[in-house]
């Protein structure tokens, strides 16, 4: 390489590298108008308080067709009519109680009611607020406390006993409720009457419960599916039964068909809700 071409070679230095650095403050530029400044805040949202003036929806009781009373299951029988004719009946007898204990207004207690006390146990048997609730109107212990919800409180008043030869007669249909029978946990074939599966041919799914539904879609079990679990033990109410015999030595009545819950179970005896006789269409 000759010299005057060395010499053509010129250094390729950047200006602005050599020159020593610079802090520039980036500032931004404001374009304000007349219009802007004219224009509302954007705040920040404030939440709504809540509204406490809506409405509460209650959960109230229906009304009754009248005042019923509670008694004791006692079992099953056969009763023959003079006919001949054969019924299922069930016993049902009373213990001392159905005493009014309480009438609830709907200026004291904001709705209409009759509170009955059934079966009479001793003072130990009861808790301090309990017998002082019932000692208000000298009504002596009692162990079961149900209220009945009328239309009309006339003729009722503390300390007044409840006779089931004036409020029922032979013929009369009522509604009985009361706990069922609890079977603890059982399958699908005596909860929900599943049929089984083959019991030969090499199968081995017999009372099992099977497939309960597809994987991908929809990819869960339904809410409600039918399945094994907890079999009874709930509150039942039978409805339209017939009163078949009153015996007022033996203080029992004979109801026909079966009821809920085993000897010895509590029972609510109120008349039948009847639409157009004795409970409104509307």
């Amino acid at each position: 390489m000759s010299v005057a071409s060395i010499s053509s070679i010129k250094p390729h230095f950047h200006p602005k590298r050599l020159s020593p650095p610079t802090l520039r403050l980036h500032t931004p530029k404001i374009h304000a108008s007349a219009s802007s400044f004219l224009r509302p805040l954007h705040l920040p949202k404030i939440p709504k308080p809540l509204n406490t003036h809506r409405p509460i929806t209650q959960i109230t009781m229906s009304m009754e067709a009248g005042i019923g009373v509670m008694g004791t299951k006692l079992g099953m029988m056969s009763f023959f009519e003079p006919n001949g004719t054969v019924v299922p009946v069930t016993v049902v007898g009373f213990r001392e109680g159905n005493i009014v204990t309480q009438v609830k207004t709907e200026a004291t207690d904001g709705y209409d009611a009759v509170q009955v006390g059934y079966r009479r146990v001793r003072d130990r048997k009861l808790t301090k607020p309990e017998m002082g609730h019932l000692e208000k109107s000298g009504i002596i212990p009692l162990r079961h406390l149900q209220e009945f919800r009328l239309q009309s409180l006339e003729g009722f008043e503390p300390n007044q006993r409840l006779v089931l030869e004036e409020l029922f007669n032979e013929g009369d249909l009522v509604d009985v409720s009361g706990t069922t029978i609890g079977k603890g946990f059982q399958g699908g074939i005596k909860r929900h009457h599943f049929k089984r599966g083959p019991m030969t041919h090499g199968s081995k799914s017999h009372r099992q419960l099977g497939s309960i539904g597809a994987g991908t879609t929809p990819g869960r079990v339904y809410p409600g599916k039918k399945m094994p679990g907890r079999m009874g033990g709930t509150k039942r109410k039978i409805r339209k039964l017939k009163i078949v015999k009153i015996d007022n030595d033996l203080k029992i009545v004979m109801i026909k068909g079966a009821l809920p819950g085993k000897p010895g179970n509590l029972l609510r005896i109120t008349p039948a809700k009847i639409v157009g006789k004795n409970i409104p269409k509307s």
